[in-house]
């Protein structure tokens, strides 16, 4: 049905930023309790920091394994590093915005979920772009 709405290959695209999206709910989760989890012993910058690369490494292995799947395949410590290149320009949104809220908002310096949340939107459909195009091409 969706391919009768949106054509053959917008539907593909559609259903690809649906996993993207659905392994960053998951990378969601994993920042979130690495914040969480890190932010009474290191401080919230330096957890958010440490967060972003945990969950930026969840999200490229299953990105590698189910969203784009049938991407060609390059080694994977090289696809690794070019993800993370690729995903630096969206960590600057992500975590400007995590910074910015953190900073200026009591609210979010108390539940920083809140932030993250708000970096995670700012960042994603930058970082769903730049991995279709220069990490998970196409065959």
């Amino acid at each position: 049905m969706l391919e009768r709405i949106l054509g053959e290959a917008r539907a593909g695209v559609a259903m690809q930023f649906l996993r993207f999206g659905t392994v960053g709910a998951g990378g969601f989760v994993v920042d979130t309790a690495t914040v969480y989890a890190l932010r009474g012993t290191i401080g919230i910058y330096a957890a958010g920091a440490a967060a972003y690369v945990v969950a930026a490494t969840f999200t490229w292995i299953f990105n590698r394994l189910w969203a784009f799947r049938s991407a060609a395949r390059t080694s994977a410590g090289r696809q690794w590093a070019v993800f993370l290149a690729t995903q630096s320009v969206g960590f600057v949104v992500n975590r400007g915005v995590f910074a910015l809220l953190v900073t200026y908002s009591a609210f979010c310096a108390t539940y920083p979920v809140v932030a993250i949340a708000a970096g995670v939107a700012a960042g994603m459909f930058l970082n769903f772009a730049a991995a279709r195009r220069y990490v998970f091409v196409e065959r």
